[in-house]
This record gives structure tokens, sequence and C-alpha cells, in this order.
């Protein structure tokens, strides 16, 4: 994934992967995926805020978090403007992929079978944010 000039925050590939390392840079910048019950926010229920572990932009209050059982965190709804949704058809599936929209950086998936009154059920890898009280 290349940066496109539409996020404010504008960087180099090179740049990402010096700033976060291989791990998170295969999740944030090459969409990957963590493996299921392994993320360190999974069952993690502190009060703050989840914010973008590339460039720091708050995304999902902790509040809006719940226990899924998909073994990644979950939410159900995002802060406001802070979300891109994108159509995604890898794998075979139809799927709504979500990106920070400041920088462009990768943070799962949404989907709409979520048990609150939203309906939704942000599924986000761990290594796609960062927690700060």
């Amino acid at each position: 994934m290349s940066t496109s000039d539409k996020y404010p925050l504008q960087k180099s590939e090179a740049e990402w992967k010096e700033q976060l390392g291989l791990e998170r840079y295969k999740i944030l910048r090459q969409k990957g995926t963590e493996f299921p019950h392994s993320g360190k926010y999974n069952l993690s229920f502190d009060k703050g805020t989840y914010c973008c572990g590339a460039c720091g932009e708050p995304l999902f209050k902790s509040d809006s978090k719940f226990e899924s059982g998909c073994g990644w965190p979950s939410f159900d709804e995002s802060i406001p403007g802070k979300v891109e949704y994108i159509k995604d058809t890898t794998f075979g599936m139809l799927r709504t992929e979500i990106l920070c929209a400041n920088c462009g950086s990768h943070l799962g998936h949404v989907f709409d079978d979520g048990p609150t009154q939203t309906g939704q059920r942000y599924c986000v890898n761990s290594l796609s944010v960062d927690f700060k009280e």
C-alpha cells in the first residue's frame, strides 16, 4: 500500500517501515492480520482511547469496546471522521476495510453483525492501535 495524496499525513513507505518495525509495518501498511486471540488489546477493557499505531490519531473510545469472541479487539463505533471505509474483495469475500483517515494505515474490517445498538463490529488488529488513558 502506498501513501495516497488524500491523507493529511504523508510519509514514504521506507519511512513507515523504519518507524513501525517489521511486525507493525506488515499490519498497518501491508494490510496484514495478526493471529486471533494473540493481541494485547483483545481482552483489555481499561478506560481511555485507542489511537492509530502509525500516526497517533484517536480512533476509538474505550466505551465503544466490547467482547465479541472473535479474537480481535472489537468496537461498535469509531470516533466520527477518524476512520475511512473501503470495499475489500480480497480472498473471495466482500468486506469493508477500515483505515485511519489521517494516514491511510490498515486497522482491520467492520462488519454488520455487532450485538449492540449500532449493529457494527469494528474488528481491529491490536498491532494497529495504541492505547492511551
